[in-house]
């Protein structure tokens, strides 16, 4: 099962890049090796580890005092249970069939990590916006954890089970005829395709979707640096400071040594930055760092929000995280990054139609890697326990429509988009997937549960993710 051409190759002086009609050729004859239906079965492996000791092997290398509030928040629901076991998902992944063709994969492709960010020119669009387990990838990986993520998530929204089958089988729908789209485009059309967040209200069905949509995104418009600055910080004597808020949000007891380490990282992450924006940025001095628990599946890594100051009324505030390996790097094989931070900065700006301005990578006298970015741009966070089925079906056709876009910018679509074909045979075939995968997080999602109750694992401390 092999792919057209390799990755980093077209467009190379003396490169015989196939032509239009070789590559959609190519992409029909997969469907004999890699038939779609193929993708509809779903049987966990005999030799299949135990998922309890999957979790606890990526416990490794974090920060032991935070893993009760990891499993307290992975125990919510099974749709939480995945989003915490991204390592456990990708080896299942490796186990099913590929056609061979490689994108920059997402690697963390689930429901809740799509949503709305201001672009360089204080646009809104909509996007995937989480990248830590980004690398070069089965194309095919991105799209059956979508899937999976919609049955769960919607499962734990009550939704009827066939509801849960039909928002997969939209996004995948979705996925697939937008790729044709691509296929059709220029490369440069492709690159330069957005979706602006005011499709969300745009295409609502209803005149009650379209409003609730609207107040989404109007109050993604207050979500910055100087909207959360009150929200996040305190005086104190007359000075800034970043609020403690344990378990949360915490000035550790070594914080003079922390903060010194930062400062550190700080002034190699700035000269990651194009010269330009280092301008920006050196307007700003660093006033305080505090430990902040994001997320699910980062819980337990090393997170820090960093305040900086312009002027008593220009606070920008910075979100420091640790990288680590890609999850999916055991079975898609090593990146070209040796920096785990720059792996995932290069793969967000590949995949993201606008990236944050600030976005850079580091590293630590320990070895361990970081990134950069600014906390909440005007992040939009999509309540999905809230949605009825008819929002349901609209947002999840967007999703599979940013990873689309997000896929043809970095693959190669007219290839996709021949092996997909104009049939609902593929969108069918992951639709059984995911409802089988969603079977199997339930009882993945119950044995931690045993695993609470019997002392195996500690939960505790929730809080929000």
């Amino acid at each position: 099962m092999g792919s057209l051409g390799k990755p980093g190759t077209l467009g190379k002086r003396g490169s015989s890049r196939p032509s239009l009609e070789e590559r959609r050729e190519a992409g029909k004859q997969l469907r004999i090796s890699v038939p779609r239906s193929s993708y509809a079965r779903w049987t966990a492996a005999s030799n299949r580890p135990d998922p309890i000791e999957s979790l606890k092997r990526s416990d490794s290398g974090r920060l032991a005092a935070l893993l009760p509030i990891r499993y307290a928040r992975m125990s919510q629901s099974p749709f939480a249970f995945l989003r915490g076991a991204a390592a456990l998902m990708a080896a299942d992944l490796a186990s099913m069939p590929v056609t061979g063709i490689r994108v920059q994969a997402c690697g963390d492709c689930h429901v809740a990590n799509f949503g709305g960010f201001a672009t360089p020119e204080r646009q809104l669009v909509f996007d995937l916006n989480d990248f830590d387990e980004t690398l070069p990838g089965p194309w095919e990986w991105d799209l059956m954890r979508l899937a999976a993520s919609i049955v769960l998530a919607a499962r734990s929204s009550g939704l009827r089970e066939h509801h849960c089958t039909e928002a997969a089988h939209t996004a995948v729908e979705s996925y697939r005829r937008r790729m044709r789209e691509y296929a059709e485009a220029t490369a440069l059309e492709v690159w330069y395709s957005r979706l602006d967040l005011q499709v969300l209200a745009d295409r609502a069905r209803t005149s009650a979707a379209r409003r609730r949509w609207q107040k989404v995104i109007e109050k993604a418009l207050h979500h910055t640096s100087g909207d959360e600055f009150p929200k996040i910080t305190a005086i104190r004597k007359g000075v800034a400071r970043i609020a403690d808020r344990p378990p949360l949000i915490y000035h550790p007891r070594d914080m003079a040594r922390i903060d010194e380490h930062v400062r550190q990282m700080f002034q190699r992450y700035r000269l990651t930055l194009p010269h330009e924006r280092r301008i920006v940025l050196d307007r700003y001095q660093l006033v305080d760092v505090a430990r902040k628990v994001v997320g699910v599946g980062s819980v337990g890594t090393r997170c820090a929000v960093v305040l900086l100051m312009a002027g008593p009324h220009d606070p920008l505030l910075l979100q420091m995280k640790e990288a680590r390996r890609s999850v999916l790097e055991p079975y898609a094989g090593p990146g070209k990054y040796d920096n785990q931070g720059e792996r995932v900065v290069v793969g967000q700006r590949m995949l993201q139609s606008a990236s944050d301005v600030l976005l850079g990578w580091t590293s630590d006298d320990a070895g361990r890697d970081y990134y950069f970015r600014q906390l909440r741009d005007m992040k939009l966070k999509i309540d999905l326990e809230s949605m009825t089925r008819a929002d349901w079906l609209e947002y999840v056709e967007l999703c599979g429509w940013a990873l689309a876009r997000a896929h043809a910018r970095t693959g190669e679509p007219a290839l996709l988009a021949a092996y997909l074909g104009r049939s609902e045979e593929f969108e069918d075939a992951i639709g059984s997937f995911a409802v089988a995968y969603a079977d199997q997080t339930e009882r993945d999602h119950a044995a931690l549960l045993k695993a609470i109750r019997t002392g195996r694992i500690r939960a505790g401390a929730l809080g929000s993710a």
